[in-house]
């Protein structure tokens, strides 16, 4: 299929889809391994197929350049980490939802604009609204899922910082590529005290989860950002909370309520009018959340 701006928002939606469809078999797999576990494996498999397409170079860095590469890679485990660990206490749908504040939180401050503010603040009565705060009691609230849920949003807002920075000191895919293996080793410690607990069912569930979640998505926004407007992109990826959702129903059989329904409605909405406004990312790692 030959890729125009008729097009690319197609694989961009794409990307999206595959993103939290990933994120949806990740909580099959992170009651039986734990997060540390299932992230390793997402990494590894998602760091040895990158490597072998970029084959980066290791040469003619400077010591900026691999504090920045480090730092995105340790940004990269932590998000993921935090997030897949937040899989195990909240609908999927929930949980992106609550994350989605950090991606939208820092186009907002990059912004400034009136209007730009009014949405985060819409977003925040949103999240309220979808965490369940508000008509659930203090005993009830898995106030440790949505505290992993926030965690992974902050730490997809450095990824984003990151990732630009990433991107102006490395070329093509070598700077993903080099932060694939900091993130691998970071998680490696913890994530290989449930290797016991490895099947090969797991192992290749991991590998459909480093595809979906990794691989496909980045691939399919590299070739889109090449054709798509920038108010475009900013729109599809705000829906990725309701895709989330859509996810958590097919896969996990998760149902939200009418109350989180309109909370991840005023989400999508004040991610719309923030992000469709955005300039272009520099990187289309910038695109890329955790799923």
């Amino acid at each position: 299929m030959s890729v125009d701006r008729r097009t690319a928002p197609l694989l961009v939606l794409a990307g999206v889809v595959s993103v939290q469809f990933g994120g949806a078999f990740a909580a099959t797999l992170v009651p039986r391994i734990g997060a540390p576990g299932s992230v390793l494996l997402r990494l590894l498999f998602a760091m040895v197929i990158l490597c072998a397409v970029a084959r980066p170079s290791w040469r003619g860095r400077s010591r900026s350049d691999w504090g920045t590469v480090v730092l995105f890679g340790l940004a990269l485990a932590a998000m993921n980490t935090s997030f897949y660990a937040s899989l195990a206490h909240l609908p999927i749908g929930v949980a992106v939802t609550i994350e989605f504040l950090g991606p939208l939180g820092l186009a907002a401050a990059l912004s400034r604009r009136p209007r730009d503010v009014v949405a985060v603040a819409a977003a925040a009565v949103g999240v309220l609204l979808v965490s369940g705060v508000l008509h659930t009691s203090w005993a009830r609230l898995d106030l440790v899922g949505v505290g992993f849920a926030a965690f992974a949003g902050v730490m997809w807002a450095a990824y984003i910082v990151l990732s630009q920075r990433t991107g102006r000191a490395f070329g093509g895919l070598d700077g993903l590529a080099l932060a694939l293996i900091v993130s691998t080793v970071a998680v490696a410690p913890l994530g290989l005290t449930s290797v016991d607990r490895w099947t090969p069912g797991d192992v290749a569930l991991g590998l459909g989860i480093a595809v979906l979640s990794s691989v496909l998505p980045y691939s399919l926004e590299l070739v889109a950002l090449r054709h798509l407007a920038q108010h475009v992109f900013g729109i599809l990826l705000s829906l990725e909370p309701v895709v989330a959702a859509l996810a958590g129903l097919v896969v996990l059989h998760q149902v939200l309520d009418r109350s989180q329904v309109a909370g991840m409605v005023l989400v999508v909405l004040a991610s719309a009018v923030v992000l469709g406004s955005q300039a272009r990312p520099e990187s289309p790692d910038a695109g890329m959340g955790p799923g």
